[in-house]
């Protein structure tokens, strides 16, 4: 268990969320840019179906595959507590702190900093349909399994794209992925909500 100077629920003042040995932690990276309702609609519905015991958001310092930088990490976080409150998800800066660029280095030193724990990788769909795109992704689907999240317009692209194809072998039921060997996937399909960060910062509602 990651210990720190007083806690505050599960996260200590220092910043590092707490997981004990045992437990299963859905890991949701992303820019945040920003955070908004379908982000905490995921997360809720990747908690319960497939049984994890925590949520973390992993709000990145910045997106290796975008070209324009996200607005400043201070107010993305500040956004994302104000916007998911629930006592089993935690919105993390885990990346800032490890120094981190990529989720495979991400992993590699969450699982070195938290013997014992069960980590699964969530992500959108829109998200599947780019993932061979990623550094070292075939390491990621052997460390860890994943959980795909259905995103408006991004089903047919997802379950077909390249990594879809390849570990097509390697998916899973929601109820069973927390405790499956990676390889591992799963594509949840579950009612959407049509918002993008995308979207929201077009409208100028953000930054």
């Amino acid at each position: 268990m990651v210990s720190g100077r007083g806690l505050v629920g599960e996260v200590p003042v220092q910043g590092w969320p707490v997981a004990r040995k045992g437990m299963v932690v859905g890991l949701l990276g992303g820019s945040f840019d920003p955070p908004h309702a379908g982000h905490v609609h995921i997360s809720l519905e990747a908690l319960k179906r497939f049984r994890l015991d925590r949520v973390w958001w992993l709000v990145s310092p910045g997106n290796p595959l975008k070209p324009r930088p996200p607005a400043p990490l201070p107010a993305r976080l500040a956004e994302a507590r104000r916007l998911m409150r629930h006592p089993r998800v935690v919105v993390t800066d885990i990346e800032a702190r490890l120094g981190t660029r990529f989720t495979a280095e991400t992993l590699a030193a969450l699982r070195a900093r938290y013997p014992g724990v069960r980590f699964v990788w969530l992500m959108g769909a829109d998200n599947l349909a780019q993932f061979h795109r990623w550094d070292r992704w075939q390491g990621i689907m052997r460390t860890v399994p994943v959980g795909v999240l259905a995103r408006p317009g991004a089903g047919l692209r997802s379950r077909t794209s390249p990594a879809a194809r390849i570990y097509a072998r390697a998916r899973v039921g929601a109820a069973d992925l927390a405790a499956a060997r990676p390889p591992a996937w799963c594509f949840l399909n579950l009612p959407m909500v049509d918002l993008s960060s995308t979207a929201i910062r077009a409208t100028g509602r953000w930054r």
